[in-house]
């Protein structure tokens, strides 16, 4: 069939073949296919959706246009983490060196901020000389040596996706939950790993935004998994507010630092912990996932994790004395208290605008060619639940020296629009909205 007919079908709500999605996909990364008709498959696929089989078969096709890496030479079951991202989300940071001091090897490949949600890639390079750019070889030795790599990802897988991820960001059809899922799990299944633990975050500093979206997205992509024979299961987490206290890319660090240490803030533990004893048990490393958590807690306690950082920094090059000494790490020129005006209790805090404030100092990009400021970034003194006194400091903005008045003003509105206090006491939110797989 031609690409029109194909989209004639798909327009009028039937099932595309595995051999139709696989025509349309190979047509259009060869050339074959323009712009403009796959913009119009696209549409039709965010109205009238996919079924599983269709989105697994749309996410083979995305896998098999480039190459995909061979773990195998690694001994054990490697298990990859993957976030479908939020504000001040620095589990990959200790998840990683956490999993693997409990003998799991983690080979990660991450990528970088984009609007107001935060790279993992920039949070580790804000380490003095570490180095993220790894070619497969690299990243197999690595974790061979030490357990575990973070390296960025390579072009050459599934470049499908990145063509049809331009497209679909000019087209208004980004939040497409099949095509949500085929990207996400297409650069999974491409990057080689025996199984997959997925945080799926829900709410305003979210890309889904609604719980129900939220669930229809982890089942949909515990199924692509499952279907392609790799274990998989999925948490789905609130993103209501940022996660822990720091937001920026050193700040971040430092936090992750902390937490590593078992000096963390609470709910940022007990989500690695949540995360990490499903890697663990998925690899077999402990009898069950409580069993998991109890391996963990003891590799926070004992330091095994904090060393196991330092090693995988030194081992790309970066400075480990970093885990030690915090100073290392680069730092804003100035700090500005933003106060709250009344007293109360935390009832809201916008995670979004926390987010689109951190960028706006420097932080974050909207394009993929800006650049980010290391140091940058806003710590979160008070969140939902907790109660403020006037005058008490609700969040610390980081700024640079020769950052304009008018970026900290725009800055300020922004955490004072997000922060809203009530007279009454206000419950603090569960984090883990629920499990699927």
């Amino acid at each position: 069939m031609q690409a029109g007919d194909l989209i004639f079908k798909k327009r009028s709500g039937e099932t595309l073949t595995k051999n139709e999605v696989d025509q349309l996909i190979t047509g259009y990364v060869r050339g074959d296919i323009p712009d403009y008709q796959m913009s119009a498959l696209l549409m039709a696929i965010f109205f009238q959706g996919m079924n599983e089989e269709e989105t697994l078969d749309l996410t083979n096709a995305l896998v098999n246009s480039g190459e995909t890496i061979d773990l195998s030479d690694i001994p054990g079951f490697i298990v990859d983490k993957h976030s479908t991202g939020g504000v001040g989300d620095t589990t990959t940071l200790i998840l990683a060196p956490l999993v693997a001091s409990a003998g799991v090897p983690v080979a990660k490949l991450s990528g970088r901020s984009l609007g107001h949600t935060g790279g993992t890639l920039d949070k580790l390079e804000s380490i003095p000389g570490l180095r993220t750019e790894m070619t497969v070889g690299e990243l197999i030795a690595a974790v061979k040596k030490i357990g575990v790599a973070i390296a960025g990802q390579t072009g050459k897988l599934v470049p499908a996706d990145k063509m049809l991820y331009a497209l679909r960001d000019v087209t208004a059809t980004v939040d497409s939950i099949p095509l949500i899922a085929a990207s996400i799990m297409s650069k999974k299944l491409a990057a080689g790993a025996d199984g997959f633990v997925l945080d799926v975050k829900i709410g305003d500093g979210a890309f889904i935004k609604r719980q129900e979206e939220g669930f229809t997205l982890a089942r949909l992509m515990a199924a692509i998994g499952q279907g392609a024979g790799r274990r998989t299961a999925v948490v789905v987490t609130a993103m209501e507010q940022p996660l822990g206290r720091a937001v920026g890319n050193a700040l971040e660090v430092e936090e992750a630092i902390l937490t590593l240490r078992g000096e963390g803030p609470p709910d940022l533990e007990k989500l690695c912990l949540e995360l990490g004893s499903r890697m663990l048990s998925m690899a077999g490393a402990a009898d069950n996932i409580d069993g998991g958590k109890v391996v963990l807690d003891r590799a926070l306690r004992s330091g095994a994790a904090l060393q196991k950082f330092a090693e995988l920094i030194e081992n790309q090059r970066g400075d480990g004395q970093v885990i030690e000494d915090l100073s290392l790490l680069p730092r804003a020129e100035k700090t500005i208290a933003v106060r709250a005006v009344n007293e109360g209790y935390v009832y809201r805090l916008k995670a979004e605008n926390i987010g689109r404030a951190v960028a706006l100092l420097g932080a974050g990009r909207w394009k993929k060619s800006d650049p980010v400021d290391p140091a940058v970034g806003i710590t979160v003194n008070k969140k939902i639940g907790d109660r403020a006194e006037k005058g008490e400091t609700l969040a610390l903005i980081h700024a640079r020296d020769n950052t304009s008045a008018g970026v900290i003003d725009e800055v300020e509105k922004l955490i004072r629009s997000a922060c809203m206090l009530v007279e009454t006491p206000v419950e603090k939110p569960a984090l883990i909205c629920g499990y699927v797989g």
